[in-house]
């Protein structure tokens, strides 16, 4: 895709940058690792630019990378547009201090979409229509009525602020240690999850492809309620018409009310489907670029290509995920639709009690079985080590494998 004018993507992790190729005009800065390095060596020269911290600092986050030597000098060689994976307050300050011209949404508009307790005012009549029922107050006035609910704080990182209260022993543990911090207490729901990336241009919202969610799955984490991948083939043997369509509704009702307060680009939307009755509920919003674009987006350029080799005209007139991220930040007109897919999967294994590095025959292991592997230098609880990624899916069912899923499982366990 041609852009109109220059991009830096700076990004603690490259992986989250590479929904398109870097070039000239669409540069990539991100910490050095032998990944990134590897990754580099296959790029044009000076597209993907890799900082070294220092052994005290360790791996950079974004704002620290705006602030690196290396990347002012190259960002006042070539002037461009700035973009981050997720803006901040923190984010918002470097850029300013550096003179960067952010492409990102507001940071105060995220965080108010995104903390749990803002949200349900933002939401207003879209969360009494689509969130499950819920309360919201301090901890020390929960109650144990004898069923298990969830609580959740207003911020948690990869279902690190989320809890099953299973027992009234479990209900006080929180409250003698958070008995003032504000909760927001949902009913317990069992059932399949799934992730949906959406885009928010100027005069449309564009809806991606649904994934399944696999959640809170050993070995690849120790929390239940942590996404540790998505399985784009599994998604339409679970979902009939009807709710795929459903889902897309509510992913573009919530793209309005974003684009009425000014939102540009990516969000993800997150819902969970009762296994009893059937109903669908929304329970994330993220207000970013969802972790899973650049796959989906990989995943839509290969649907591309082979439309190209075998002439198929439905597959030539789609644009990726990202390439339409970037053109609704740059307020590019959007003629053209999300390219579909309907396979494909990447999983995490995380950082866990047990797992502090996967080795590296078990990565030479996946890789030789034709997997591709993005792999991280992090080394706190529950932050990603290695993504695995498939071009076909490995869920059979709902909390179910298949053969690829299992051989995954039999080499990162």
């Amino acid at each position: 895709m041609k852009l109109p004018r220059p991009i830096t993507y700076i990004t603690r992790d490259l992986e989250r940058a590479i929904g398109m190729e870097p070039s000239g005009e669409y540069v990539v800065v991100a910490n050095k690792t032998p990944y990134s390095e590897k990754y580099a060596s296959r790029c044009p020269e000076d597209s993907v630019i890799l900082v070294n911290g220092t052994p005290e600092d360790g791996v950079l986050g974004t704002s620290e990378l705006m602030d690196h030597p290396v990347v002012k000098e190259k960002l006042a060689a070539q002037k461009s547009d700035v973009l981050v994976f997720k803006n901040t307050a923190r984010v918002e300050e470097a850029a300013a201090k550096s003179g960067l011209r952010l492409l990102n949404p507001k940071a105060q508009l995220s965080e108010t979409v995104e903390n749990k307790m803002s949200q349900i005012e933002w939401l207003g009549e879209l969360g009494r229509k689509y969130l499950p029922h819920h309360i919201i107050m301090p901890a020390k006035n929960l109650t144990w009525t004898g069923e298990p609910f969830i609580i959740q704080w207003a911020h948690g990182h990869t279902g690190g602020g989320t809890f099953l209260i299973s027992s009234e022993t479990e209900l006080k543990t929180i409250q003698e240690k958070f008995p003032y911090r504000v909760t927001r207490r949902t009913i317990h729901i069992h059932g399949p999850s799934f992730t949906v990336n959406a885009i928010v241009a100027a005069d449309k919202i564009l809806v991606g492809n649904i994934s399944y969610q696999i959640t809170g799955v050993a070995p690849f984490t120790d929390n239940p309620f942590s996404t540790v991948g998505n399985d784009w083939g599994v998604t339409h043997n679970l979902l009939n018409e009807t709710e795929v369509e459903f889902i897309e509704t509510m992913t573009s009702d919530i793209g309005k009310k974003l684009n009425i307060a000014g939102w540009r680009g990516l969000y993800g939307v997150d819902v969970i489907q009762d296994d009893k009755t059937g109903t669908i509920y929304l329970i994330e919003i993220n207000a970013r670029q969802p972790a899973s674009a650049s796959f989906e987006s990989h995943l839509q350029n290969e649907n591309r290509i082979q439309g190209q080799i075998s002439r198929v005209a439905t597959r030539l007139c789609g644009i990726t995920t990202f390439e339409a991220h970037l053109k609704a930040l740059l307020g590019e007109k959007i003629d053209q639709p999300l390219i579909p897919i309907n396979d494909g999967a990447q999983i995490v294994q995380r950082v866990t009690k047990t797992s502090k590095v996967v080795p590296a025959e078990k990565i030479t292991a996946l890789e030789s079985l034709g997997y591709n592997l993005a792999i991280y230098p992090n080394t706190d609880l529950n932050e990603d080590l290695v993504r695995i990624q498939s071009a076909r899916g490995i869920i059979e069912t709902y909390g179910v494998f298949n053969e690829r899923g299992k051989e995954i499982v039999e080499k990162v366990a």
